[in-house]
């Protein structure tokens, strides 16, 4: 019940949100939803921590310590995000770059859009997890649209035909993938779920299995956002509403990656090589290094941290790739931390952009002055988000680098490159916005303050202490993945 009540309710929500419009209460509804879904996957959460892994649904929901985890970040950032969107698209319904009728799409696709992640995440069918990924990205190319410019429209028809054509390479490694797996388990569903797949990976053709991966790194790594497959991303997220590239950002990333990961394991089990860590690491290492120097080349302050967004997501992918208890830790811990940081700097950004009515980074300035809340929230994350000490990315990142350094010594400069240019170029961008005089067009706006400070606490609190529940998490994740 606690299962199907997580996965219910953003879906109930979405149709409620679509009946209902752009009425005064529809953000209230969006929120207490989104409180919903984060509370089931709270208790969905205890439910695994207590009894093991779970299987329901006649085998057609399976939640482990992985899944789980990433339900309840994907719950927790969704429902933060949707307190901060409500004061933030009021804002833009008074600059009149919404309707009513946009607004009752933005909150019917924002419910639409966490139930497609939950579905990844919890079901036990590797199509069904194609499908809920597909059903992902319909939504948020109608959210990214949202402002209808022909910046928004282009950037939303590169999402849609890139990941498009993405998906379709990731349908073609499933069908390998059960191609390899009926002639083991036999025709039908049986040989499409997870828990069965798991247990005969040994025996699976791993000639089959090494082609398959190909097609779903290729797919499911459009949706990451690993380079050569990202040039969808940056417009997605410059062009789409705030609250939107936020969840982009940190949390559908996350789920590529985790379809990525899930399929990994398999093709380990199967050709038992490290075959496919070693390709997730070259695409891993290769983002990192691209989008370091890309971000010293950005105007525009969303696709600014969309670039880094690149760069963290290759770290979590090399470091899954690399494998190992350390290296494995480090990326779960990694994404939790990237997810937390990365909403929060989308949440303060929004402010900048709407005090001043652009995201051009040469027109943003004083915010220490002008709002010192949206100024010392801008530097402490763009700091946290740079891999400074004391927040939690330091700590991640800190250990995939020794594991790195352990395991491919030769591999640990090109890491070291990449964070250091990165470092170098988020803080002196950053600096400029928030030093010197307040601009003459800023504008005040009441700031959503709970979810910025509520993040980097988080990412601060997890710096020095990590739960012991939480540790035990990422500890059996650890020994389905390394």
């Amino acid at each position: 019940m606690i299962l199907l009540g997580l996965i219910i309710t953003p879906f109930v929500a979405a149709l409620i949100l679509a009946f209902i419009g752009d009425r005064r209460f529809a953000p209230a509804i969006n929120i207490f939803c989104s409180f919903l879904t984060l509370m089931a996957a709270v208790a969905l959460a205890i439910e695994v921590y207590n009894h093991g892994p779970i299987i329901a649904g006649g085998k057609f929901f399976f939640v482990d310590a992985f899944s789980v985890y990433l339900s309840v970040l994907t719950a927790f950032v969704s429902m933060t995000t949707a307190v901060f969107s409500r004061g933030y698209m009021q804002r833009e319904r008074e600059h009149g770059r919404v309707g009513h009728v946009r607004m009752r799409f933005y909150h019917a696709m924002f419910q639409m859009f966490m139930f497609a992640m939950l579905l990844c995440l919890l079901t036990n069918n590797i199509g069904v997890l194609w499908i809920s990924m597909e059903l992902a990205t319909l939504s948020t190319v109608l959210l990214v649209s949202l402002y209808r410019t022909p910046n928004a429209i282009e950037a939303a028809w590169k999402y849609f035909i890139l990941c498009g054509v993405g998906i379709a390479q990731a349908l073609f490694g499933t069908v390998l993938l059960y191609f390899a797996a009926e002639k083991v388990i036999g025709e039908g569903g049986e040989a499409l779920l997870w828990t069965n797949l798991i247990g005969v990976s040994g025996s699976l053709e791993p000639t089959v299995l090494s082609l398959a991966f190909v097609f779903l790194v290729v797919g499911y790594g459009t949706k990451v956002g690993l380079v050569p497959l990202h040039n969808w991303l940056p417009d997605a997220h410059s062009e789409g509403p705030t609250p939107i590239s936020a969840v982009l950002s940190g949390l559908l990333l996350n789920i590529a990656l985790y379809a990525l990961v899930r399929c990994k394991v398999l093709v380990d089990g199967s050709t038992h090589t490290h075959y496919a860590g070693n390709i997730m690491m070259g695409f891993g290492i290769v983002s990192i290094v691209v989008a370091s120097f890309s971000i010293l080349r950005q105007k525009d302050i969303k696709r600014m941290f969309s670039y880094s967004s690149i760069e963290h997501m290759g770290i979590a992918t090399f470091a899954f790739g690399l494998g190992g208890s350390i290296a494995t830790f480090g990326a779960l811990l990694h994404m939790l931390m990237h997810s937390l940081t990365k909403s929060s700097i989308f949440f303060t950004v929004g402010h900048a952009c709407q005090m001043h009515r652009t995201q051009e980074i040469a027109r943003i300035k004083g915010l220490f002055k002008g709002d010192p809340f949206v100024g010392w929230s801008l530097i402490l994350g763009a700091m946290a988000i740079a891999g400074m000490p004391p927040f939690g990315v330091f700590t991640s990142e800190f250990l995939i680098l020794t594991a790195t350094i352990k395991d491919v010594p030769l591999l640990a400069p090109f890491i070291l490159i990449g964070l250091g240019v990165a470092f170098a170029g988020l803080l002196r961008k950053v600096q400029y916005m928030v030093s010197g005089d307040v601009a003459s067009y800023f504008e005040p706006i009441k700031t959503a303050r709970a979810p910025v400070v509520f993040h980097m606490a988080l990412v601060l609190v997890l710096a020095f202490y990590i739960p012991d529940f939480l540790n035990k998490w990422f500890q059996a994740a650890v020994e389905l993945l390394k």
